[in-house]
């Protein structure tokens, strides 16, 4: 190993001063290249990776917060159609009771017809199938708001208007409504 030593140091010294310095200049250039490559190089990748995680986790977070909230909303909504549900005290017939709403709102049932529905384990669904045949949109929206805003937990679905060709003023209406009962 002394001997390597010795010969680089000979060949050192039998360059010219200029040589010297060209030669120390590059030498540095050369070590501060390896450090760079070898040490500051993954430092400012890792550190660019953990901030990419960052943004990412910190995206993912919003979404959670925002899915969370939607939950939460979505639950409570649930949770008063579950109590309107419990608490409904008119135990009417279905029929009856959509008779009356109609009579309310000045609107003559031209049909009504119950449709089976499937039960779950926790509540009862009657649907009926309710056609009219000659009334204004204000009655229609008169009868709507009366449904929907009954004691009683109903939901409409499949809400289908037709104009008449022979009165413009007039329209034929068919929907179906479903009304709620705790098993």
């Amino acid at each position: 190993m002394n001997e390597l030593r010795e010969r680089l140091l000979t060949i050192w010294d039998n360059f010219a001063p200029r040589e010297r310095l060209l030669l120390s200049v590059l030498g540095v250039a050369l070590l501060m290249t390896v450090i760079f490559f070898a040490g500051v190089r993954p430092v400012l990748s890792a550190r660019e990776s953990s901030r990419m995680r960052v943004e990412a986790a910190e995206k993912e977070l919003d979404v959670m917060v925002r899915l969370r909230r939607e939950y939460e909303e979505i639950n409570a909504r649930l949770m008063s159609v579950e109590e309107r549900i419990r608490d409904n005290q008119d135990r009417r017939n279905t029929l009856t009771l959509l008779e009356a709403l109609a009579a309310a709102a000045s609107v003559k049932i031209d049909s009504m017809e119950e449709r089976s529905s499937p039960d779950n384990d926790q509540y009862r669904e009657t649907r009926v199938e309710v056609s009219l045949k000659n009334v204004s949109l204000t009655q229609i929206v008169n009868l709507l708001h009366n449904i929907e805003a009954s004691p009683r937990q109903f939901s409409i679905k499949g809400l289908r208007i037709k104009t008449r060709p022979d009165k413009d003023d007039l329209l034929e209406v068919a929907f179906t409504v479903s009304s709620f009962e705790a098993i």
